[in-house]
């Protein structure tokens, strides 16, 4: 059995089994192989790739094994789902991708489930992958059921992205968006500022952001010692901008409530450090959190990283920080390029908890607020209900905050102009095919009083 194709079989496995995140698993899994740098790109397409279009897979599966997916064993599934992806989306000779799926199906399943996969796989081998295209699109019961087995998104998902879209007048762009998420980001660079000067290529809006060149960052990062990392140019510009919504103060106290990796607490930290201002961090969960402190590791200085409910966190120091990046916990619609199983793993049930979370964490962040205080909203998900939804029950309850432009802030931030189709309101929202980031979302509340 080839490695890489062992690799990415084992990473499927374990996001269906285990809820792990591929973007977090798939390098040590590369590492631990000892792929070379051939089989370390096969080895990401077929994973990043296969769980992309997993639902439209999915629905190819179930017409060529003349039974719902839920009646094939996992296992078997999931390899299924790999040689589809083999046969219908890459360069891979269909015999090469038939005999390397059934012999994967022998190895972890036994040799009847092997018969039952070479079956499945031979008659997927027929048709053109358009032909199937057709085929599952003609079972649709509506435009919208269509659209999720073309672009591989949940109903719901796309149901989601539209009405965002036409918050800013811009519904005609989301068959663009759509494609934009099933397409592989390019790596982006941080250079932490007053640690490290950004190269080449830069990226348009970050200051700090750079591209890398060759695509393969891991020996520039490993040479900068954690003043260079990757970091989409979304997140930066939300760290950027929370710095950048009032004149920085020497002495000043800023708070990371929701800091997990810490990609934007690193960010944050080398900035205050330049201007003689004290951090803290906070990450409820422990793994996050040694994340969190092996991201400061480049920068000079003691960042206190706590591991506590930042709701308790927050509400515990009434009044003590002037500036608050809230970067809450969301559905990760805004990361699918980057996060691909995220559309398959949450469902609108999920959507409702979480904005009860993250009402009382942008709640108890603004108690925590001194007076003049800003604190930064933001999540990866363009979802309404987890954007606009939260900060305007927020300013709806309360009648010691402002909101200032969040829009005037960034564009005060940027290399260059950048497009932000707005609502009105001055939040922020940015967009994977219109600006090459993640989804990110921004709002930026000062406490009057």
């Amino acid at each position: 059995m080839q490695p890489a194709r062992r690799v990415a079989f084992d990473v499927l496995r374990a996001v269906s089994e285990s809820d792990a995140y591929a973007n977090l698993l798939l390098p040590s899994a590369i590492a631990e192989a000892g792929l070379d740098q051939k089989d370390a790109g096969l080895a990401t397409e077929l994973a990043y790739g296969t769980l992309r279009r997993r639902g439209t897979y999915d629905a190819i599966i179930a017409a060529a094994a003349g039974r719902p997916i839920d009646g094939i064993d996992p296992p078997v599934l999931d390899a299924l789902r790999l040689g589809v992806h083999q046969l219908l989306s890459t360069r891979v000779a269909d015999h090469a991708a038939v005999n390397e799926t059934v012999n994967l199906v022998a190895a972890v399943q036994g040799r009847g489930a092997s018969g039952f996969a070479n079956a499945v796989l031979r008659r997927i081998t027929r048709e053109s992958p358009e032909a199937w295209q057709t085929a599952i699109e003609d079972q649709a019961r509506s435009d919208d059921e269509r659209l999720a087995l073309r672009a591989a998104h949940p109903v719901w998902v796309i149901r989601a992205l539209r009405r965002a879209l036409a918050a800013e007048g811009r519904a005609g762009e989301l068959e663009a968006l759509l494609d934009a998420d099933n397409r592989s980001p390019e790596v982006t660079l941080v250079a932490l500022p007053g640690l490290a000067e950004p190269g080449e290529p830069r990226r348009p809006f970050a200051q700090t952001a750079f591209g890398s060149p060759g695509g393969d960052p891991h020996r520039i990062v490993e040479q900068a010692a954690g003043t260079i990392r990757v970091q989409d140019e979304g997140s930066q510009l939300v760290a950027l901008a929370l710095a950048a919504a009032a004149p920085l103060r020497a002495g000043e106290k800023w708070l990371d409530l929701c800091a997990g990796p810490g990609g934007k607490t690193a960010l944050l930290a080398a900035i205050a450090r330049q201007h003689d201002i004290s951090l803290e961090a906070n990450e409820v969960v422990p793994t996050r959190a040694r994340l969190v402190r092996n991201a400061l590791r480049g920068v000079p200085g003691d960042v206190v990283v706590h591991e506590e409910d930042g709701r308790d966190l927050a509400r515990s120091r009434p009044g003590a920080f002037d500036r608050i990046l809230v970067d809450a916990p969301c559905t990760g619609l805004g990361a699918l390029r980057r996060r691909p199983e995220a559309r398959w793993r949450k469902s609108p049930a999920d959507v409702a908890e979480l904005v009860a979370l993250q009402v009382q964490l942008l709640s108890a962040a603004v108690d925590a607020l001194a007076p003049g205080g800003i604190v930064a909203y933001a999540t990866c998900s363009p979802h309404l209900a987890e954007t606009t939804g939260v900060v305007s029950e927020i300013l709806r309850g309360r009648d010691d905050l402002v909101e200032l432009d969040a829009r005037a802030v960034l564009e005060s931030v940027v290399r260059t102009p950048i497009d932000l189709a707005g609502d009105g309101s001055g939040r922020v929202q940015l967009w994977p095919h219109r600006h090459g980031t993640d989804a990110m979302f921004l709002a930026l509340l000062q406490r009057s009083r």
